[in-house]
């Protein structure tokens, strides 16, 4: 970045630092005064923490490590008397949902009330919601609790109508990724196993359910078979509390806590800084700061540090799909990380949160390559988020312990490759192509044509070998654990948390906290007295702004990475183009589209990938 841009940058920062400062008149001590900090879920729930801005506080989304962070900060503050959440249509997947769960069940075990106000709650919303102490919804809002519902998603009709001939071939008879490209309906196998997936993940929510509002299991399920309901039908069956208006709400807990009761919107969030326009020397006292906060951050105190797989797993340095608009698993960022905490000294453990459905397999040998380095010199854990599947198991797979929730997605041990022939669809649009070649092979993965029977056999042959390396890994890591033979644990078999517990593909059912325990338990870490620290940091905007302007190796990456999302944003919108009706009127399954088009993007682009198969699921 420029000088003046950075002077530009600056000014702008000092404007608008202007408009947002509290004044020292508008603050109010609120010691001693009892708080009920109010938790507003809304948005996606992210598993990277948010970039921690000296400026504005936390930019960006809530992540899980920050919510569970503050509700167990709620739990041990004495001033805290309760808790409130208002539920604003998160998105919220299955396993994050059992691991807020566990923090709440915790504030409960610990004396605090929770206390839930909505306006209308879907079936994971429920799910999650009823751990509360009181659930309570607006006059006629809806309560969708009626069961847990997907379908799987097939895009052989419009490559047919585009012209375009898929070609892709499986390790395993389960291994389904590739059906949604080269069939119009799924294999007897898939709907098998998808039939399975469905049960367990149904048990664990009547499970949950039956705990939270301490009913058993049939009366968990005969609701959810009566389903839906109103609010006021769901309040005489006994799923919520009350039925009631915001202000109502508000009044309910101000007539128990007292009138002075502070409501807390941002705890536990780091403050923004006032900035004291009043001195020329404000700005300059910004700066100032902004370059402590960066030195405090490099800190050399005990630390576990928590490396992210998020994402599909891509091979280099990733960046942005053209398809997803979402940040890749990149392997070199992550084979950096694992490599800078195992040569930290001040990093005593080490753990890999998986939230992948796998991807590249040469960059997921890289990934679990680097776990074995982390092991070899200190206690290492795996704790599995949503999915940990194919290539997310594949990374995961080389660690003594794997925890897992109980509606993780995993296994899928097996392989997927093939090409696009598109000749059809450049006729089409009147375009031919002549191809030349010298040796044997050297056309198999053109787009020309499917595979000849020469090219089919020498790909198949291909795919084994990584498929063998694949069940490899897994058996010289897993060994006696495995409840039966590799073979009948891999064929691309995808198993919950739960099912994956009982085959030996997995060690514990338990959150990123439990994960976090064990390994400090392992380290011989005293509770508070080490921290957490996410490998690699995100950089806030003073930290990229510091070291561009001290001439870093990465000067001018914020300029190319514009470049590169502005031409990744003109791709995206020949996706929109292509499917404008069904974005506008079919927003829930236009996204399943685009995800599988982001998939058969890495399918082509690399012939073979290690990918769980998708499913979309009832919202």
């Amino acid at each position: 970045m420029r000088p003046r841009h950075v002077w530009f940058a600056l000014m702008a920062l000092t404007l608008m630092s202007a408009i947002a400062a509290p004044t020292a008149h508008a603050q109010k001590s609120t010691a001693k005064k009892p708080t009920v900090p109010i938790f507003r879920l809304s948005g996606a729930v992210s598993e990277k923490p948010p970039v921690a801005d000296i400026l504005f506080g936390s930019a960006g989304g809530e992540s899980l490590t920050g919510l569970v962070a503050r509700l167990k900060k709620a739990g041990e503050d004495e001033q805290v008397k309760a808790i409130v959440m208002l539920y604003d249509g998160a998105s919220i997947g299955s396993a994050q949902i059992e691991e807020i769960r566990q923090a709440m069940a915790k504030l409960r075990e610990q004396g605090k009330e929770i206390y839930v106000h909505s306006d209308s709650l879907q079936m994971g919303d429920y799910v999650l919601l009823s751990g509360a102490s009181r659930v309570s919804v607006v006059p006629t809002a809806d309560v969708w609790v009626a069961g847990v519902g997907g379908e799987s998603m097939f895009l052989r009709g419009l490559l047919d109508k585009l012209g375009v001939q898929p070609d892709f071939l499986t390790c395993g008879e389960y291994k389904s990724a590739a059906e949604q490209y080269m069939r119009t309906g799924p294999s007897t196998a898939a709907e098998q196993m998808q039939n399975w997936l469905l049960d367990s993940q149904f048990e664990t929510y009547v499970d949950l359910i039956a705990a939270g509002r301490k009913v058993d299991a049939a009366k968990a399920r005969a609701w959810i078979d009566n389903g839906p309901y109103t609010a006021e039908k769901a309040l005489k069956e006994g799923l919520i509390d009350a039925v009631e208006h915001r202000q109502d709400f508000t009044a309910v807990l101000k007539a128990k806590y007292g009138d002075d009761v502070v409501f807390d919107r941002k705890y536990g969030h780091k403050k923004a800084p006032e900035v004291d326009l009043s001195s020329p020397f404000g700005l300059v006292k910004l700066w100032a700061d902004a370059m402590n906060e960066a030195k405090a951050k490099k800190t050399s105190k005990d630390s576990i540090a928590i490396v992210h797989v998020e994402g599909a797993i891509d091979l280099g340095n990733g960046g942005i799909s053209p398809l997803s608009m979402s940040e890749a698993a990149s392997s070199t960022a992550i084979r950096k990380a694992l490599d800078e905490a195992a040569a930290d000294d001040s990093v005593k453990a080490v753990v890999l949160r998986v939230n992948s459905p796998g991807g590249s397999a040469v960059a997921s040998e890289i990934i679990l390559d680097a776990t074995k380095r982390v092991k070899a010199r200190k206690p290492f854990v795996v704790s599995m988020g949503d999915v940990a599947g194919s290539g997310g198991y594949y990374v995961a797979c080389g660690s003594d312990l794997i925890f897992a929730d109980a509606s993780t997605i995993t296994g899928s041990i097996g392989v997927v490759g093939g090409k696009l022939a598109t000749t059809q669809l450049w006729n089409k649009a009147g375009v031919s192509f002549k191809e030349y070649r010298r040796g044997a092979n050297a056309g198999m993965l053109s787009s020309g044509s499917v595979f000849s029977d020469a090219e089919r056999v020498r790909m198949q042959a291909w795919m084994d070998e990584i498929y063998g390396v694949f069940k490899g890994h897994v058996v010289a890591a897993r060994g006696d654990r495995l409840k039966k033979p590799i073979d009948e644990l891999a064929g691309g078999r995808v198993f919950t948390g739960k099912q994956a517990l009982e085959l030996g593909l997995v060690d514990k059912l338990g959150t990123l906290d439990d994960a976090i325990a064990h390994i400090a338990g392992e380290a011989n870490l005293e509770k508070g007295k080490y921290e957490l620290r996410v490998i690699p940091r995100n950089r806030d905007f003073f930290e990229q702004l510091l070291e561009q302007s001290a001439g870093d190796e990465d000067t001018g990456r914020i300029e190319a990475d514009e470049d590169v999302r502005l031409f990744n944003r003109q791709q995206l919108s020949l996706v929109e183009l292509a499917l404008p009706h069904l974005k506008q009127f079919e927003p829930y399954r236009y996204r399943a589209v685009v995800n599988g088009l982001q998939q058969l993007e890495m399918l082509n682009r690399e012939g073979v990938a290690l990918l769980t198969p998708s499913y979309l699921h009832g919202k």
